[in-house]
């Protein structure tokens, strides 16, 4: 039985009788379920007697002309999903529950890591990433947390916030869903017409090229590498996309220092195809 909570009383209330014999997890989305979403609920149930699945628009993680207010809200669906993936409970609450003050005046902040890829255009993203995810971390205090890898920096975010604020969660991050055709799974990809969904794939396509040319070894130096990387943006952008960025990183999304011997690279991109901004990437051992 799937139980709904609009508040944190409510929620913390029936989770706290739970805890001294059952494990708990946590799964944290925006609603408009898809595939992906539901494969990280089973994932957490694989790790976790109770399955908590928080629904919430967060607001201080849109900027300023971002799709905020046209973002798809389905809760009536996404319930049916999730009874039917056996969750536990759907936290679902309001802004105003979840801010008292708006805009809230505490931040979490990550630091260096938070500039980088998404960051860069996104500037305030990962602030309102931090808050939300703390709050919903001291809310639901889980002993798991389930998040997906399509978004990557995210989730590396995410693991520094819960080393240096202490979090006893263990995170465990979940394979990128795709449609039949390579493409990400993502909410925001019913924003593309039907021309734009046919076109889509082609960034995933993209990736894999590049990731063989590097398991190649056509990177073995800074040069080679940014003229592979320049390679692939070019041929992106000639598909009809528009590159937000194309950036291969150590897994650890540090920069990439040494090209010799056996190393873990992660390829990471964003570029918008009509109004979606589609993210993907690939981890590449080399």
């Amino acid at each position: 039985m799937t139980i709904t909570h609009n508040s944190i009383k409510s929620l913390r209330e029936a989770l706290k009788p739970l805890r001294a014999h059952k494990t708990i997890a946590l799964v944290p989305t925006m609603g408009n379920l898809h595939q992906g979403h539901i494969s990280l609920v089973k994932l957490a149930k694989q790790h976790a007697d109770i399955v908590v699945v928080s629904i919430f628009v967060n607001p201080t993680q849109f900027g300023v002309g971002e799709d905020l207010d046209s973002y798809p809200r389905t809760l009536e669906a996404d319930t049916q999903k999730l009874k039917e993936a056996e969750a536990d409970y759907i936290f679902a609450p309001t802004v105003e529950e979840m801010y008292p003050v708006m805009p809230p005046p505490t931040q979490v902040l990550a630091g260096n890591i938070s500039q980088m890829l998404c960051g860069k255009s996104r500037p305030t993203h990962f602030d309102g990433v931090g808050i939300v995810v703390t709050k919903l971390f001291n809310i639901v205090q889980p002993d798991v947390a389930v998040f997906g890898k399509k978004d990557y920096q995210q989730l590396a975010i995410i693991k520094q916030l819960v080393r240096d604020l202490s979090f006893d969660i263990q995170l465990i991050g979940g394979s990128i869903v795709r449609a039949e055709d390579g493409l990400a799974l993502s909410s925001r990809n019913q924003y593309l017409t039907q021309e734009e969904r046919a076109k889509a794939p082609e960034l995933h396509k993209a990736v894999q090229d590049l990731a063989l040319k590097l398991q190649n070894g056509q990177a073995s130096c800074d040069s080679d590498l940014e003229s592979l990387i320049e390679q692939s943006i070019a041929a992106i952008n000639a598909k009809g996309f528009k590159v937000d960025y194309l950036e291969v990183k150590n897994q650890d999304l540090t920069p990439i220092t040494e090209f010799a011997g056996k190393q873990s690279w992660l390829i990471a991109v964003a570029a918008w195809l009509g109004k979606a901004r589609l993210l993907d990437n690939q981890e590449v051992d080399v």
